[in-house]
């Protein structure tokens, strides 16, 4: 196994930067948020530790890239930022969303995402992929097919029976399509797909920095092994972006983990689209993020 390493005062620089401007802006932060990003380059630190390398073909050896800092971050022209007038995220699954987005994005949309059970290719050199998306545009599509725990199993029952080829028009392949159990990892890996390239979108790319949720992957193996939310860096350049306190993030994330029931009613795999049923949502896998999150509230409010 390999380390990232930086040193103490590179992490700071990536953080804070030497822009006398950014630096008198991140000093307007409250002091329970300084005290959490600085946590950045804390050295033994328990909330954010480097990224650690497995094999050759992990992300960041396969497609070598700039690091992005918070200066280069906030001086991107072409990123993306909600306003007043397109705050929303819409997600869809993907049964609706090739409809949807033939007629318009919405005039509220900061990004449409689109997800789906089926597994994606987009052309015939290609194995798969986890989801494309359209960062100008503010649009993706994305499948979970492969995280849930029987996608790779001899059983798997969304295997397709034959070969078909159909135009680009037909959509008939997402009816009836096969949906797993909806288990915690599933939701978690999902989770973590779905944020990783929305921060995309704002305009994050790819962390060299710490381990976080902006790491690239190139296997479901290397996907485990990101932590589902943001080191300082690019939690500095998502706060930038949208605007919101950390404290307020944190009790928010802590109060979705906690609210174990939905609302809305969901297909399972043993329940047809026309009975719909209520289900607790299955948040084990969520435990000890939950801990860490506590963790960061604590600093947040010494």
């Amino acid at each position: 196994m390999q380390t990232v390493g930086h040193s103490e005062h590179t992490l700071k620089t990536a953080l804070i930067s030497k822009n006398p401007e950014l630096v008198k802006q991140y000093e307007q932060l409250d002091p329970g948020e300084q005290r959490l990003l600085n946590e950045a380059f804390r050295p033994c630190s328990d909330l954010f530790g480097p990224i650690t390398l497995h094999s050759p073909s992990d992300w960041i050896i396969s497609h070598p890239e700039t690091p992005q800092d918070f200066e280069q971050f906030f001086s991107n022209l072409h990123r993306k930022s909600p306003s007043p007038g397109k705050q929303t995220i819409y997600i869809q699954c993907i049964g609706q969303i090739l409809t949807f987005l033939k007629k318009k994005k919405p005039e509220d949309a900061f990004c449409v995402v689109g997800v789906t059970m089926i597994d994606l290719y987009p052309r015939e050199s290609w194995n798969f992929v986890f989801g494309q998306a359209s960062l100008t545009e503010g649009v993706g599509i994305f499948s979970f097919a492969r995280y849930g725990t029987d996608f790779y199993s001899s059983h798997y029952k969304g295997k397709l029976k034959k070969l078909e080829r159909k135009s680009s028009s037909d959509y008939s392949v997402f009816n009836d399509y096969y949906l797993p159990e909806a288990t915690s990892v599933l939701l978690l890996r999902s989770c973590k797909t779905l944020t990783h390239e929305i921060g995309h979108i704002f305009g994050l790319r790819h962390c060299q920095w710490l381990a976080c949720l902006m790491q690239g992957s190139n296997h479901l193996e290397e996907a485990d092994r990101r932590p589902l939310d943001l080191c300082p860096i690019c939690l500095r350049k998502l706060q930038s972006a949208v605007g919101f306190r950390l404290r307020d993030r944190y009790k928010a994330l802590v109060r979705w983990i906690d609210a174990e029931s939905t609302d809305t009613p969901r297909v399972t795999p043993k329940h047809s689209r026309e009975e719909l049923v209520t289900l607790p949502k299955p948040v084990e896998a969520f435990k000890e993020w939950k801990e860490w999150v506590t963790r960061c509230l604590a600093v947040l409010q010494k």
